[in-house]
């Protein structure tokens, strides 16, 4: 999307920091130097990312592939319309004719068991237009593939003849009307499959093009996982990601990025649970399968791919495991909370407590391992150095929830010490299951506990000092879904109050995440999302940014009585942190009422402090962002702010004002 160029210098003056000073006082110490001011320390992962395959944001949004089921593997079982060739038309230009089929006997891989069978039986004349004749199939993408000129495409696919002699296929991007757009032509060589590459350039954009294969002499052969990428995916990353989505999130700069998903991750029963083991290796071979959300999920956005893209943007993986329970909402409806939880049976636990170990050794282990070498295998002969893993999500917290999560808590806490567990508390924010995952964290000793709530505005103001009161003897808290419900503007300033109280509290709120994070226009589960995307761009809520200016403007220490305000409005709430690296005091104010109210403001503890601040705004009316196509209204505004020892600040009604204060001559 378009930034003016102001809007773009003031954000990279605010990202760059020196790596030449540091402020002493605060190296290596528990409290700050600072005495006027009471400290705490804020943990380094305060924020961060979660991403969930929910709203079509893998497969058709982050995940750069352009053919929709190129490996003919959806089903009915998804979307009862869906079978093997959704997507797919069968086409005989040029008076050419022949037949196709799915087939099952001899697929590139047991994983990957459906591919195509087709037989050009005769070639006829091309087209008045100029295109080929030929017998094929024609696949529009997820609603349309996206081209834009002077880009490159990497096009490939797997075939095996069935007929003895080659046979020759013509490749080409084609616009509505069928008019050639790119082209290339591959020659078959091999009775057993093989994989087939061609780069298609484009001279002109188009955004609803389609990709058409055809065979342009006699023959017939097995076709599977048929395959369009734009070569530049983020970071240029071979089965890579959308740049402009991958960025936005980069953009955060995100201490960490929770996956697979919620409620993904545990499936809707047993054989939908989300295996890791399923989604690493070469795309061919791994297994597809139903999306708990009602859609189809390659896998080719899979662990490797989450890890690369984390390494890639400087955040810690946190990977989220099934507690060997499936959903308890499996075959129902989501959060009404059912019977439908199965779990693992006992003598099936020791394997699967090994799948759990074997993560962490892929992601860990040394090259020469044997799950190391996998990953080597795959491009990343070094460790990704994983911290974190998370085991179970928001489940009912059930006696066989209880005996398995036991099991594999304390094989991992055996096995690899170092690793940071984080156990689960339930969907809701207080309630009977909320009670037994404390419990049960407790009696077990687990680090970190994982809460998740959905609720109104009013509840994140109210309980805004939620954590002020938690015990800190206990395990320390991951915040790993939440949201307010909407997008218009009182939605993320309740969030925005909410969030001065996590960094009030960054001692026992160990991480946090908004969630969903994306949700695309049309193929929406879940209404109220961080970023939504077409496929030709993205729309920004209010939400996003100040998700954003929070995570790009963490601190590593809290600091009272620096911001004064009227404490009987809750609708007021402050943050003032400290950032040793760049020396930064940094001031979060919102004003979540429709009038203008005044902080106050005092500096006179710190030793120093220049006068030229920088100062980050986002404000507007409540329905700003209420419809889809109007979410962009709300943006950031930059500027510079002359700040002094003391000073007031007057914040508009409906905003959040983010002021960063130097103390160090750069």
């Amino acid at each position: 999307m378009k930034r003016n160029a102001s809007y773009i210098s003031a954000v990279l003056k605010i990202c760059i920091t020196t790596t030449l000073t540091v402020n002493l006082a605060f190296i290596g110490a528990t409290q700050p130097i600072y005495p006027d001011y009471a400290g705490k320390k804020i943990s380094p992962d305060l924020f961060g990312l979660f991403f969930e395959d929910i709203n079509y944001a893998a497969d058709g949004g982050l995940y750069a592939e352009q053919i929709q089921n190129r490996s003919f593997e959806y089903s009915p079982t998804e979307q009862r319309e869906w079978h093997p060739l959704t997507s797919w038309e069968y086409l005989t230009p040029g008076y050419s004719y022949g037949s196709i089929s799915v087939e099952t006997a001899s697929p590139i891989n047991s994983n990957n068991p459906h591919y195509i069978v087709l037989n050009a039986e005769h070639i006829g004349k091309e087209e008045k237009y100029a295109g080929p004749s030929g017998v094929g199939i024609k696949n529009t993408g997820f609603a349309g593939i996206v081209i834009k000129a002077g880009e490159k495409y990497n096009f490939s696919l797997f075939a095996k003849q069935i007929s003895p002699a080659p046979i020759n296929l013509m490749v080409t991007l084609q616009n509505t009307k069928g008019e050639i757009l790119a082209e290339q032509s591959i020659s078959t060589s091999s009775s057993n499959w093989q994989k087939y590459t061609a780069n298609l350039a484009v001279p002109a954009s188009f955004d609803t093009a389609a990709l058409v294969i055809l065979a342009t002499t006699p023959g017939k052969l097995a076709l599977d996982v048929i395959s369009l990428f734009p070569a530049a995916t983020f970071k240029n990353r071979p089965n890579g990601l959308r740049s402009d989505l991958a960025q936005l999130l980069a953009d955060m700069k995100p201490a960490f990025i929770r996956f697979p998903g919620g409620c993904l991750a545990h499936g809707d029963g047993l054989g939908n649970m989300y295996r890791w083991k399923n989604t690493i290796g070469p795309i061919e071979e791994r297994v597809e399968q139903k999306n708990l959300w009602g859609y189809h999920q390659t896998a080719g956005l899979g662990y490797y791919e989450y890890f690369q893209f984390c390494e890639d943007i400087g955040a810690k993986a946190l990977p989220v495991l099934p507690a060997a329970v499936s959903c308890q909402n499996s075959g129902g409806t989501w959060r009404i909370v059912g019977t439908g939880q199965k779990a693992i049976p006992l003598k099936e636990m020791p394997e699967y407590i090994q799948e759990v170990l074997d993560l962490i050794e892929w992601a860990n282990g040394p090259s020469t391992s044997t799950w190391g070498a996998k990953r080597a295998a795959a491009g990343h002969p070094s460790p990704f150095n994983l911290q974190y893993v998370a085991i179970g999500n928001e489940d009912k917290i059930t006696p066989e929830f209880e005996e398995r999560f036991a099991m594999i808590f304390k094989a991992v806490k055996e096995k690899y010490p170092g690793i940071t567990i984080i156990g689960t508390s339930g969907p809701f924010h207080s309630g009977d299951d909320f009670d037994k995952g404390w419990k049960l964290a407790g009696k077990l000793s687990v680090p970190v506990i994982d809460e998740h709530y959905y609720t109104s505005p009013e509840w994140f103001i109210s309980n805004q000092y939620r954590y002020d009161h938690y015990n800190r003897k206990q395990g320390q808290v991951y915040l790993g879904e939440y949201a307010s419900w909407g997008n218009k503007m009182q939605n993320p300033l309740s969030e925005a109050i909410y969030m001065t109280g996590l960094e009030r509290n960054g001692d026992i709120v160990k991480l946090s995440s908004y969630a969903p994070l994306f949700a695309k226009k049309d193929h929406t589960q879940w209404k109220t999302d961080m970023i939504f995307f077409s496929n030709t761009g993205y729309y920004l809520t209010p939400n996003y940014h100040v998700q954003k200016m929070f995570s790009v403007n963490k601190g590593d220490y809290y600091l009272d009585k620096v911001i004064d305000k009227d404490g009987t409005d809750s609708l007021l709430a402050g943050s003032c942190v400290f950032e040793t690296k760049s020396g930064d005091i940094i001031l979060k104010l919102v004003n979540a009422g429709k009038t203008g109210k005044e902080f106050k403001i005092n500096l006179s503890g710190f030793g120093k402090v220049l006068p030229d601040a920088i100062k980050t705004i986002l404000s507007g009316d409540a329905e700003d962002a209420n419809s889809f196509d109007n979410l962009n209204a709300v943006e950031p505004i930059i500027s510079s702010i002359e700040v002094a020892k003391k000073m007031s600040y007057a914040a508009p009604g409906m905003s959040l004002t983010v002021i960063r204060i130097n103390t160090i001559n750069k």
